[in-house]
């Protein structure tokens, strides 16, 4: 049941990190301005007109309505009167975006709640991690230590709403959800110890680690690339993708280059696997991701950014990250643990 757990907790995560990649591809990351609630409600607005001030209206403690491009936030439960009174309201002081797009609220209200989903789910795989207190008590300090990153996570979330989407923020933050990622990796390779195939090649791990650093190396600059871009959108409009990568900066050089760096290690990786009939597994699918990876990359530089590509690009990163740690787990073991 424990085993289960981390799977679906695992699986729950990578889907935050693909909802996450579809609010940056939509330009939803303000979609809520607030946190945890979303202008005030646990199920957002859907039409500007629930945004509005109006005259013998219910409204309640932290409710939000949009007043002279401010944000303005209920300071009680009370019902308004036929004039404007805003003595109920104060501004909200948090940050000064003060704009309304449903598809954009709502976008970022489902990656809220599927990241609330993938909260619960870290919660209960803690609980089911005690029935291994006895035999491997570091099993249940890693669970546990996972609920506290996902906590840890989603305030981070709130930092990133809090600070206008601010560039330092949001690469924490997608770090962060690969360090989840790799935490839950390693409790189910412990967990499954008893049923895999383990090798000892020093070269071979020597060239995975590596390989795991050029991997997270891309995805940091990833996120300056994205965040230039998000600039030249803001500055050349949505309709001219050709011109977002005309002038490009040093980031997106090195991001290129370093993609030609990942693909030669991990193709050594993949030879040395081959030739020594090691049988690793997921070195395969490490390859496939990576020229996934590349594709979905020339295909936004050379293509204009055709829809859902950059979104795609940022998800096989990440399974790509998740890919190349178990591989780098499987060659680090050395000692099998049956959880039975």
């Amino acid at each position: 049941m424990f085993e289960k757990s981390v799977r679906i907790t695992l699986i729950l995560t990578y889907l935050v990190i693909i909802a996450g990649a579809v609010v940056r591809m939509t330009g939803s990351g303000m979609g809520c301005p607030d946190w945890p609630k979303c202008f005030g409600y646990y199920i957002p607005p859907t039409s500007e007109e629930q945004m509005i001030w109006h005259p013998n209206q219910d409204y309640h403690k932290g409710q939000i309505i949009i007043v002279d491009e401010a944000l303005w936030v209920a300071k009680d439960d009370f019902t308004s009167n036929e004039n404007m009174e805003m003595s109920h309201f104060e501004k909200y002081t948090k940050h000064d975006y003060a704009e309304f797009n449903p598809v954009h609220t709502w976008v970022e209200y489902i990656n809220r709640l599927t990241g609330a989903v993938a909260g619960i789910a870290v919660f209960i795989m803690g609980i089911l991690s005690f029935a291994h207190w006895k035999k491997h008590k570091g099993l249940v300090a890693l669970s546990w230590l996972s609920v506290f990153l996902m906590g840890f996570q989603a305030w981070l979330g709130a930092t990133v709403v809090y600070s206008v989407l601010a560039p330092v923020r949001i690469t924490i933050h997608m770090v962060m959800a690969l360090v989840i990622v790799a935490l839950l990796l390693y409790i189910l390779h412990k967990l499954t110890l008893h049923k895999q195939h383990l090798v000892r090649n020093k070269k071979l791990k020597s060239l995975v680690i590596i390989a795991v650093i050029l991997t997270l190396t891309q995805v940091v600059l990833g996120t300056q690339v994205r965040e230039f871009i998000d600039n030249q959108v803001k500055l050349l409009g949505t309709d001219n993708p050709d011109l977002w990568l005309a002038s490009p900066t040093f980031n997106f050089y090195a991001h290129r280059s370093f993609s030609i760096i990942v693909l030669l290690v991990n193709t050594w990786i993949w030879l040395i696997n081959k030739r020594q009939n090691l049988n690793i597994k997921w070195i395969n699918s490490i390859i496939i991701l990576i020229l996934l990876e590349v594709f979905s990359g020339m295909a936004m530089y050379y293509l204009d950014f055709p829809f859902a590509t950059q979104a795609s690009h940022l998800v096989f990163a990440s399974l790509l990250f998740g890919a190349q740690f178990y591989v780098l787990l499987q060659l680090t073991q050395k000692k099998k643990y049956k959880p039975n």
